[in-house]
């Protein structure tokens, strides 16, 4: 039953754009794409770039996907396209509706990892990364030795910065060189070249296990870089950035400052050249402002030579032969346009608007005055542009201020001292690689283009900036503002859009990008944040090509999860680098483990087919990163073991910097470090500065620490739990959810120098369930008595006197951190470990291995076993013993499958109300609500919303955890019945003896466990009783034909009269008082919760519009034939009763049903194999006369067709009586006059009609209740005269009589009645043919205005539509837009001219149809109000106590008629008709989907509010709703 493979769905949604989130997805898994509701028969393609199998991705090559589906027929529900995932990378998708796209986004498939000769796969949580500035390796023939220190430390990864020849600055990330390996590791007689590091890459992977990765840095490159003067054009420069002309103004205006500071010149001003004070910042703002802007008169880059421009525009209005200039676009104002080449006063205005804005009057002087408006108007143009320049120069004020502050002043800045040219004021924005000049010649510069080009822009990084947004490119203003903080050692890339606009600078980074991808396993992106995405996706591209499953990590900084998600999903970055340096205590810490990796112990199993759910990137997260100052500066050299122990025990990769496990403390720089690493020497005594082992720093315990968090990855130790035990100490467990093993690591962290913060001796006292194994290890950091830290001039030493003492695999009692252990028990099989520490001091870390204890751990692993029925995924951890109770030894499907649906009914379902009349209940949770059914249903109902958000701490979950309560509920209220219903019962309560067993915590997950494979297999056996429409149904289908079960039930009381004892095939039980042997036929309830038992749970009218599609459509026809003979049974004065009240206590006051009953009589001998033989089954009467009492069965018998006989005979001879009782005693708010019941049939038209205005015969069936508003005992809807869907019953019923007539099979073709003392015979033909003949006639309110048919013109509002009765005794009413009418279409489609019906059809859509009802009146009547109140009692007549119960709600049933028409009639309009009416038939269908989908009750509702909102007044689940939505799946 359980399959493996892990399928994932992404439902598509109309207009959804989800580049933002994040699709994580494993090679091996099927991603399935669904339609959501709003796609549902719509024509949807889904296009993506993932490559057919064995196929190259290309990015730019899109397919699109074939659509399956299984059950073809009906509906969307099942309809999906799949992926099978075998490719690692980011993968985009993207759908069309027709040819409009309409929505889209990425999925991210995981790299494999594999390591070692025989190719064993590395997990990503089980990564253990090491970060080396490979400057600091030395010569190559010295790596290994330096290396090995990374592979004995227990690491497995080696990251290295990045390789390649270094720029002038020396700094890691500045390279002069893409392609050449850094000379440095080479020695003067053997060159080191990329094939040598390949070599050496092979054997970390195949000898020792450890994979490598190094960065690609695309945005810059080293400013000294040679191949940059050949190709200026890869650099942003002031040929192809014109628009950083004034920028650079700037910066060497400043420059020039700087040089000034340095030489004394501004002494007197108040600078000096060394900055001390706030003063002296002061006096530096004022120069700039009142020196340095003024000179260089930024504002004329953006602004127009005014002269100049009048001129022109004077001799343009001189012109003799000038064109009148066409009225301007009152848009088209005067506005400046910048100048491309940005030359001083060098923009200029469209001279067309300024001719067509400013026109001269005749005469010369009206020329002078016309130039001198439009000289006005450029002055204040430019001024604009002096303004914007203005607001520019007061940022760039207060950034140039913040730098020298920081710089020079702040307490945590390099305090760099006196201004020199080495040491500018400000750092410089752009290279100048020429002599030193003055400021204007300089400038004369920026338009010489062959000097231009090396005038080049430094690269760095703008605070908060857009990292989408490129700060280099035209409509940025950084470089002006000065607000980037540059890297002066680095010029900024220019790629372009695509590589034809810069094929040099693509070409040589591609080919850096694969000499890269050819010699390492993964990439880091560096500075991600600022690569341009598409130039980053082309590099990887290139990169994926030569190593497939290549692992990309980067560091971002968007400061925005969605951000960072735009990313990872385009980049397909593996892990996201994240940083515990970044939390400010141990609280701060924990909460990162539990946010970067795993779910909560004792999650629940989630199904391997599930949707497809946004995920956070992975994380790689480092104690500490190359780029961070060090830990032992801000924090405390004790806190380098507990923190890294803390970070080890996140469910996710995790990583290191070299330096951090031997306590160097100081940053390695990555600019100024140039000290070799120490090499790895076990013999080296701890005082030696160029060697290390296991004696150096904590290298000991971050050996067993790798060791522990590889394990844990590999042995899916998947679930986590952090503890924050005080302010310092901080508890993680990791758990496996197979084993149920757990590792608690303990770890006491310093953030505060132990020697000089006060710690308290007192440990709180750690609780621990289960039973301890041993200690993993304990280490804690010590003092030695060595001579202290002292800077090695060669080597990057570490502090020589702290070290981590460490055990490893030792009993409890043999540790020094714990005191002692208590067990106290927590319930009968629960014990709780009791630690007191003594030892645990700062910086010291403790890690326990425990299991549950062994009576639980067999109980667990016998529930496993049983579990394996339903899925696989249980065989893990199961154990197989011979002594459990024997009903588990037979398969749960052979109990299930002895149950009957009726039986199921009880098993699964049962409302509140059903279950009291049996002494029962639903089961409340406290602090929550009582479950919708008492059956399975209830509770998989709570925990289907619960399991997919592992919501462990709702209510139910914490009820279930307190005691057994809800357990023995489960299984005691089965036992308590009898027969295979008991059997269920015993099988849960055998499983749940073991469940009582385990830990209280696991309990939740288990108990969904075992229910989800009991429920599932209660369903394939529902199912499996249906019919094969059912059966290879869609999921939508099976769903709704659940609905059966649900309404369909028994109970303690029979609601059915009893049927003729000479019948067959009648269901009988002993009854448990009398121990009488009685009837027990299903019944069926109108809706859940208030119509369900006693007698009100069964109408005439609710059960036959249901019958069709609850019974005969899903195959149970004896529980149909059962019904229809035992209502049968009750026919008296010609009528089937509306409230059946176990027939004694029926009314007689509906017109409708009888005509329902018949239908359903049809529809039986229609759908049934050998239907027709219904019609010679016995019928008991229990009123053989109008007047008889109430008989029992067997007296007297009659066939069927005789019953059918006297029903329609009496309706010719025409009904007439008052009801029995009549009085407040049966309907305490009628009037008198509307206990009077009449039916008849009119002679000329063949009309059924009835009923009067104080009494309402149909399913608008409203009475009104409220004195205050003085409506009641008045119907909102009489309905009186004839209703069009009784006439549309009774023409389908005469029609069909007079086939059966005429083939013999029925043996009436006529009625014979008195009338004046006459005896008069009404023939079926002639009935037949006076409704065909009289319907369109009289119902049709013809678009013609003149229509001599139309007696009533007056009362028109709408034409085009068939009316909702005919007669009424308020004429309006008949008048009046319902849906009605539909239900005629679908039962005498033969009434109908097919393009009559149809525009009717398509006025009830437009004005009735809503989400998932139809209006039951049209919106534009005057006394519509689409929102039930019952409760509501005011002055308003038309709503006062759910007056308006059928004016406006949206009633469900009527929707399956309307689309079941629209599918009859669509057909004989044609197949493009047709076509589109499929599409929304299952559109509307996908709404009822979701609602049975997400609805606890999983059915659909009586009625909604107006569109579509939930009506508390109304029953969650309908017979009817669910009826006819099945009938119309049926029809499609």
């Amino acid at each position: 039953m359980g399959h493996s493979k892990q399928v994932r769905i992404l439902l598509l949604n109309e207009m959804e754009k989800l580049e933002k989130t994040l699709f994580r997805l494993e090679q091996g898994f099927e991603l399935q794409f669904r339609l959501g509701p709003t796609l549902q028969g719509k024509a949807v393609t889904v296009h993506t770039n993932y490559p057919f199998p064995g196929q190259a991705f290309h990015r730019e090559k899109f397919r699109s996907l074939e659509w399956e589906n299984p059950s073809e027929r009906e509906d969307d529900s099942d309809k999906r396209c799949n992926l099978h995932l075998q490719q690692a990378g980011s993968f985009q998708y993207y759908f069309l509706q027709g040819n409009e796209k309409s929505g889209g986004g990425y999925i991210v498939v995981d790299p494999i990892l594999r390591v070692g000769a025989d190719h064993q796969v590395l997990p990503l949580d089980c990564v253990t990364l090491q970060t080396f500035l490979a400057k600091c390796l030395g010569p190559f023939d010295e790596w290994e030795s330096r290396l090995r220190v990374a592979k004995e430390s227990g690491y497995n990864m080696i990251h290295f910065t990045p390789l390649q020849t270094l720029g002038q600055s020396r700094s890691c990330y500045s390279l002069a060189d893409q392609l050449e390996l850094n000379p440095d590791f080479s020695r003067p007689n053997k060159k080191c070249t990329w094939n040598d590091v390949g070599q050496l890459v092979e054997k970390l992977k195949k000898e020792w296990n450890v994979l490598c990765i190094t960065d690609v840095v695309y945005n810059h490159t080293a400013a000294n870089s040679k191949w940059i003067q050949k190709h200026p054009e890869s650099v942003y420069n002031l040929v192809n950035s014109p628009h950083l002309k004034p920028a650079w103004v700037l910066d060497r205006a400043l420059w020039h400052l700087s040089c000034d500071v340095a030489d004394g010149k501004y002494k007197e001003k108040g600078v000096p050249a060394l900055i001390e004070n706030d003063h002296q910042m002061h006096c530096i703002r004022k120069i700039i402002w009142e020196d340095i802007f003024p000179k260089i008169q930024l504002w004329e880059f953006f602004q127009v030579d005014v002269y100049k421009a009048v001129e022109q525009f004077r001799g343009l209005l001189t012109q003799g032969n000038r064109k009148t200039p066409t009225i301007p676009d009152a848009k088209q104002h005067l506005k400046i346009t910048q100048d491309p080449e940005y030359r001083r006063l060098g923009c200029t205005v469209d001279m067309d608007t300024a001719l067509a804005t400013f026109i001269p009057h005749d005469g010369p002087a009206a020329i002078d005055e016309c130039c001198d408006w439009f000289r006005r108007r450029l002055e204040e143009l430019n001024s604009e542009k002096h303004q914007l320049v203005n607001s520019h120069q007061e940022q760039a004020v207060n950034c140039i201020l913040g730098n020298v502050f920081y710089e020079r002043l702040a307490g945590h800045g390099p305090k760099l001292g006196a201004v020199t040219r080495k040491d500018p004021l400000v750092t410089r924005y752009f290279t100048f690689p020429f002599e030193e000049m003055t400021l204007s010649t300089e400038e004369s510069m920026i338009h010489v283009p062959n000097k231009a080009c090396f005038l080049m822009a430094h690269n760095g990084w703008v605070m908060g900036d857009d990292p989408l947004r490129n700060f280099a490119e035209p409509g940025s203003e950084v470089y002006l503002r000065r607000e980037l903080i540059c890297w002066g050692d680095s010029v900024k890339l220019r790629y372009g859009n695509k590589p034809e606009d810069c094929p040099y600078l693509w070409a040589h980074m591609k080919e850096y990008t694969e000499i890269t991808a050819t010699y390492f396993q993964g990439v880091r992106l560096d500075n991600c944040h600022s690569t341009p995405l598409h130039v980053a996706e082309y590099m990887l591209d290139a990169a994926r090509k030569l190593q497939p499953d290549l692992y990309v990590v980067a560091e971002l900084f968007t400061g925005s999860e969605d951000l960072d998600n735009v990313f990872v999903t385009r980049l397909g970055i593996s892990s996201l680098i994240r940083e515990a340096m970044s939390a400010h205590n141990s609280h701060e810490e924990g909460r990162l483990v539990y946010r970067y990796g795993g779910e909560p112990v004792g999650s629940f199993v989630q199904p391997c087919l599930r949707p497809l759910v946004p995920a956070i990137a992975h994380a790689l997260f480092m104690d500490i990163t190359h780029d961070n100052e060090c830990p032992i500066v801000h924090r405390s050299a004790y806190d380098a073991l507990p923190s890294s122990t803390i970070v080890s025990m996140a469910c996710c990769a995790s990583g290191s910097t070299r330096g951090y496990d031997e306590l160097v403390p100081h940053q390695i720089s990555v600019v100024s470090e140039e000290r070799f690493y120490t090499k790895w020497n076990p013999g080296a005594a701890p005082s030696n500065t160029g060697d290390v082992n296991f004696q150096s720093g904590i290298i000991a315990a971050r050996r067993a620490i790798n060791r522990l968090h590889q394990e844990l990855g590999a042995s899916s130790f998947i679930q986590v739990y952090v503890d924050q035990v005080d302010e310092d100490i901080v508890a993680v467990t990791r758990h496996s959810p197979s084993s149920h093993q757990s590792v608690v690591a303990v770890s006491r962290t310093a953030f505060r120098n132990p020697k000089a913060s006060f710690y308290s001796k007192e440990v709180p006292q750690l609780c621990i369930p289960g039973k301890i194994e041993e200690v993993v290890f304990e280490a804690r950091t010590i003092e030695r008595n060595t001579k202290p830290y002292e800077k090695d001039k060669n080597s990057i030493n570490g502090m020589p006197n702290i070290t981590a003492e460490i055990r490893e695999h030792i009993q409890l009692n043999e540790s020094k951190i714990v005191k002692q252990v208590g067990i106290t028990t927590k319930g009968p099989n629960e014990y709780i470990q009791e630690i007191e520490f003594e030892n645990l001091s700062p910086g010291s870390v403790i890690v326990f291995r425990v299991s549950l204890n062994p009576h639980a751990q067999v109980a667990v692993g016998i529930l496993r076993n049983h579990l394996t029925q339903f899925t696989p995924h249980f065989k893990s951890g199961s154990l197989v013993v011979d002594n459990s109770d024997p009903i588990l030894k037979v398969p749960f499907a052979s109990i299930a499958s002895k149950l009957t649906l009726a039986e199921l009914n009880q098993v699964l379902y049962r409302c509140a109300s059903e279950e009291r009349e049996d002494g029962g209940g639903c089961y409340d949770v406290p602090n929550w609500s009582s479950l919708k059914y008492a059956g399975l249903q209830g509770l998989m109902s709570v925990l289907a919303e619960i399991r997919p958000k592992n919501d462990l701490g709702h209510p139910f979950c914490d009820n279930l955890r307190s005691g057994d309560w809800m357990i023995d509920y489960v299984s005691n209220r089965l036992i308590s019945r009898s027969g295979t219903v008991a059997e269920v019962g015993k099988w849960l309560q055998a499983m749940f003896f073991y469940l009582k067993q385990i830990p209280r915590y696991l309990i939740p997950c288990y108990f969904d466990a075992v229910l989800i494979g009991a429920y599932t297999t209660l369903l394939d056996a529902a199912w499996k009783q249906m019919s094969s429409f059912v059966q290879n149904g869609s999921t939508f289908v099976k769903h709704l034909s659940l609905g059966s079960v649900q309404l369909c039930g028994v109970g303690k009381l029979p609601s059915l009269p009893c049927l003729s004892p000479s019948l067959t095939d009648v269901p009988y039980r002993v009854n448990e008082v009398t121990k009488e042997k009685e009837q027990c036929c299903v019944s069926l309830a109108a809706g859940l919760p208030h119509f369900s038992s006693g007698i009100f749970r069964c109408w005439g009218r609710d059960t036959f519009i249901a019958l069709r599609g609850l019974l005969l459509i899903t195959g149970r026809y004896l529980e149909a034939r059962n019904i229809i003979l035992a209502f049968a049974g009750t026919l008296r004065h010609g009528l089937i009763p509306n409230l059946l009240g176990e027939g004694t206590y029926a009314r007689y006051n509906c017109r409708d049903a009888v005509w329902w009953w018949l239908q359903c009589v049809q529809d039986y001998c229609n759908v049934v194999p050998g239907g027709l033989d219904i019609l010679k089954c016995p019928v008991s009467r229990m009123y053989p006369t109008d007047d008889s009492v109430p008989l029992p069965a067997g007296t007297v018998d009659q066939p069927l067709f005789e019953v059918i006989q006297e029903a329609v005979q009496r309706h010719v001879q025409g009904i007439q009586f008052r009801e029995r009782n009549a009085g407040p005693q049966i309907d305490r708010n009628m009037k008198e006059e509307g206990f009077n019941i009449t039916a008849g049939v009119d002679e000329e038209t063949g009309f059924v009609y009835g009923g009067n205005r104080f009494n309402c015969g149909t399913w608008m069936d409203k009475m009104g209740e409220s004195d205050r508003a003085r409506n009641r005992g008045v119907p909102a809807t009489p309905r009186d005269g004839s209703a069009v869907e009784i006439v549309g019953l009774s023409k389908s019923a005469v029609r069909w009589l007079l086939e059966l007539s005429q083939k013999k099979i029925f043996p009436y073709n006529k009625v014979t009645v008195k009338r004046h003392g006459k005896v008069v015979t009404v023939s079926y033909e002639e009935w037949n043919r006076k409704i065909q003949d009289n319907f369109e006639k009289l119902f049709y309110v013809s678009e013609d205005p003149s229509d001599l048919n139309e007696k009533n013109p007056s009362l028109v509002h709408k034409r085009g539509i068939y009316k909702d009765s005919y007669g009424a005794s308020s004429p309006w009413c008949d008048y009046q837009l319902r849906p009605n009418f539909t239900i005629a279409m679908v039962v005498a489609p033969e009434l109908f001219t097919a393009e009559k019906a149809w525009k009717a059809l398509e006025m009830a859509e437009k004005k009735l149809l809503g989400p998932l009802g139809m209006k039951t009146l049209d919106p534009d009547d005057m006394v519509y109000c689409g929102i039930y109140d019952n409760a509501l009692d005011n002055d308003n007549y038309n709503l006062a106590k759910g007056f308006n119960y059928h004016q406006g709600p949206e009633w469900l049933w009527p929707v399956g008629y309307f689309l079941r028409a629209k599918l009859y009639f669509s057909k004989l309009m044609g197949p493009e008709t047709n076509a589109k009416t499929i599409f929304l038939v299952k559109n509307v269908l996908s709404r009822h989907y979701v609602h049975l989908e997400r609805s606890p009750w999983k059915g659909l509702p009586e009625l909604t509010n107006e569109n579509g909102q939930h009506c508390p007044f109304s029953c969650e689940t309908q017979a009817w709703s669910i009826a006819t939505v099945l009938e119309t799946l049926y029809d499609l």
